[in-house]
Parts: structure tokens; C-alpha cells; sequence
């Protein structure tokens, strides 16, 4: 059953069309992951879902809701934590969560429950009574996703969640989402970080200039773009010319100026060691040698034709 249903979502700035007919849909207690490159529209299909904008074309159902005819009902059903934390810097951090527990009409005698669990699996416990003006980046975004979740909502959005974390901080709220997820909770995740999509999301759709470029698991989009291969680096270019002709004999390409090889493995061990037999025969010395499998790095560079150093500005 899919809790979030996108069809044909269509958005304008003006004339230019940030999404373009997108389709989507993630089922009750997974994640789906919505990455692409700066601008591609990924924080306007959150903003769309979480009834912050109105779509001008298309549908989108959240939770049993539409966005556009029932957009309560989707406040009622949704956390959302933003790119920038969305709490009052003048509380302290107890009391943010209490005005968030109130803003979703629990009550009190749940709030006084939840509130103290939520500290506690932040790591926020000591610093509950300080005011957040005197919180750090990584201590605002740990309360921010506490506040998003303090309803314990059927359907989550995590725009960037994890930005100005610490590593053990960031492994820590992988941990909270893992449970969210364990829980049946519905989560739709844009991150910066292609790790944390890989070990986190069920399903990753790729969007660019407002499509849907690619949708699957980690695992199948990474098939798509290659099998394994084995990465050389040569120690120099003394026998360059040497070694770009053996590999032109097997079909593969030497960036001479990079002194590296990429060949793809195929399962073939065979083709491999005649090769590195050939190169140990003609003194081209190797620097270093691994064997690669594809990552949601070499994904990303394949249908965006971005960088991920590109994504990461």
C-alpha cells in the first residue's frame, strides 16, 4: 500500500517548469530517496507534499489526503524537517518540543511522555534547558528532527536532515530513522550525503530539470551503470606508450594523463590476468591496483552528468 502517490506534478516558476509531470510513489514504512543536482526540485516536491506550495498540474496524495483539496488533513499526517532548523532560538529545548507538541494538538499528559524519550535519543538531555541560541548547528538539527517527529506522524519528510552533523551524530540519527522505518512510518528523503541514501533508502529516484530521470533500488541502479571493474594506476608514464598499446589490443582505454586504467572485470579472471601477465613482461610498473564495484557516485555522474563535488555546492 503507498501512503505517498505523485502523479503527473507539475510546478512553475513563471515560465520555467521546476517539475515536469513527475510520478511517484513510496509504500507504508519505506524511504524513498529523491536525489539529484541543485535546482533539479527536490525541496519544491517537499514544499508541494507538505502544502507549503500548490502544484499547478498533476496530484499528489499523502496519507490518503490531496495536497490541494485536503491540505489539513496532510498537516495532520506529516513531520517535516527543513534545510534550515525550524525552531524558536529564544526557547529552551524542552520547551520547542512542547510548543511543537502542542501545535500538533496532543495531549499534554503525551507530550510530558514523549518529550524526555526524545531528549534522551538526541543526546539533548543536558542541554534541555538551555536556550537554542546557545545550541550548536549539529545540537539545532538533532532538535529539529526531534520536534518533526515528536507526534510520532505516519509520514515523515527529512529535507537534508542530517546537514552540520558530526559523523557519530549522523550514524546516531540513521539509527532514529532505521526505527521510524521499523516502525511503519513513511519517509521521503532528500540528502547531500549519497551514503546516507545508500545504507538508508529503499527505493532512490534521480530527478533532473523536473523529471524523473531514473527510479529503483541502490543496488539496480548501480547494475545499470556497470559491473565491476578493476582499477590500475601505473607507478609512471615511462612505458605509457607501452601500455596503451596492450590495452588498445584488449579494447581498453588508458588516460595517459591520469596514468589510469579502468577495465571492466565481467566475471572474466581469464582476461585480467593475460593483461597484468603482458604489463609485468614489458616493465610497466603498477602503482596501485583494487577491484571496484560501481557507486551511487558513478550513478549520479551517469544521469545528471553532474559531479557529486557539483551536488555537494
Amino acid at each position: 500500500m503507498s501512503i505517498i502517490n505523485i502523479e503527473n506534478l507539475k510546478k512553475f516558476f513563471g515560465k520555467l517548469p521546476v517539475l515536469d509531470g513527475i510520478n511517484l510513489s513510496v509504500p507504508q514504512g519505506t524511504m524513498l530517496a529523491l536525489l539529484g543536482p541543485n535546482g533539479a526540485g527536490k525541496t519544491t516536491t517537499i514544499k508541494i507534499l507538505s502544502t507549503l506550495l500548490k502544484p499547478d498540474g498533476g496530484r499528489a496524495i499523502v496519507n490518503g489526503y490531496d495536497v490541494t483539496c485536503d491540505p489539513r488533513g496532510v498537516r495532520r499526517s506529516i513531520g517535516l524537517t527543513g534545510q534550515y532548523a525550524a525552531i524558536d532560538e529564544f526557547l529552551t529545548g524542552k520547551e520547542n518540543l512542547e510548543l511543537f507538541g502542542m501545535l500538533y494538538h496532543m495531549h499534554k499528559k503525551d507530550i510530558k511522555r514523549r518529550i524526555p524519550e526524545l531528549l534522551e535519543r538526541f543526546e539533548l538531555t543536558n542541554a534541555a534547558s538551555r536556550a537554542v541560541r546557545t545550541y550548536s548547528g549539529g545540537m539545532r538539527r538533532k532538535l529539529d528532527l526531534a520536534a518533526c517527529i515528536i507526534a510520532s506522524p505516519p509520514v515523515v519528510f527529512l529535507d537534508e536532515p542530517t546537514t552540520g552533523l558530526d559523523p557519530r551524530s549522523r550514524l546516531a540519527t540513521w539509527e532514529i530513522i532505521r526505527e521510524m522505518m521499523r516502525s511503519q512510518t513513511t519517509i521521503l528523503l532528500t540528502t547531500q550525503q549519497l551514503e546516507e541514501a545508500d545504507q538508508l533508502a529503499n527505493n532512490i529516484a534521480f530527478i533532473n530539470e523536473g523529471k524523473i530521470i531514473a527510479e529503483g533500488t541502490s543496488d539496480d541502479l548501480k547494475l545499470r551503470v556497470g559491473g565491476r571493474r578493476l582499477e590500475i594506476l601505473l607507478k609512471d608514464n615511462k612505458n605509457a606508450v607501452t601500455a596503451s598499446q596492450i590495452l588498445e589490443i584488449n579494447n581498453i582505454k588508458f588516460n595517459i594523463e591520469n596514468r589510469a586504467v579502468n577495465i571492466p572485470t565481467n566475471g572474466n579472471i581469464s582476461s585480467l590476468t593475460n593483461i597484468l601477465a603482458l604489463m609485468e613482461k614489458n616493465s610497466i610498473q603498477i602503482d596501485t591496483f583494487s577491484l571496484r564495484k560501481p557507486t551511487l557516485d558513478d550513478v549520479f555522474m551517469y544521469y545528471t552528468g553532474h559531479k557529486t563535488k557539483d551536488f555537494k555546492n
